[in-house]
């Protein structure tokens, strides 16, 4: 199994509050600051996204993605890669955890570039792209946009 990064953070809201800003793929642009467009392809019979088409621009790296999402209840989301120019993987997921009054998010991520990297640099990277979601998607939640 490929190494994965991980981290957590608490945000003072409910899980179902939550998981609607995850859920919420048009809004991606206003609160990631790497997505740049957010296009739903495909969605279940609950209205929830399959497949997702994400422009992403994190700098150095820009990138045209298709990903593939699976829905555990209200607590989970996990992705795959069905598609892109520069990754030759990337998994990932949100779970949520009701703690206190709030909610314990914690990201996942493992990603596979198609350009030769150091294994450390990768971490590095996927640390970098979870604690900025989870601290923007932390602000877009408490901030009740």
């Amino acid at each position: 199994m490929a190494e994965h990064t991980s981290s957590s953070i608490q945000i003072e809201a409910a899980p179902a509050d939550v998981m609607g800003v995850i859920a919420d793929f048009a809004r991606y642009p206003d609160w990631t600051g790497e997505v740049k467009e957010a296009d739903v392809l495909a969605s279940d019979g609950q209205g929830r996204a399959e497949q997702v088409r994400l422009v992403m621009d994190a700098g150095a790296i820009k990138d045209d993605q298709v990903l593939a999402y699976t829905w555990t209840g209200d607590s989970e989301v996990s992705w795959t890669l069905v598609k892109s120019q520069m990754l030759r993987s990337l998994d990932g997921s949100y779970a949520l955890a009701p703690k206190g009054k709030g909610t314990e998010v914690t990201y996942k991520l493992t990603v596979d570039v198609k350009i030769p990297m150091l294994g450390m640099i990768k971490r590095k990277a996927e640390k970098v792209i979870i604690d900025r979601a989870l601290a923007g998607l932390k602000k877009r939640v408490e901030s009740g946009a």
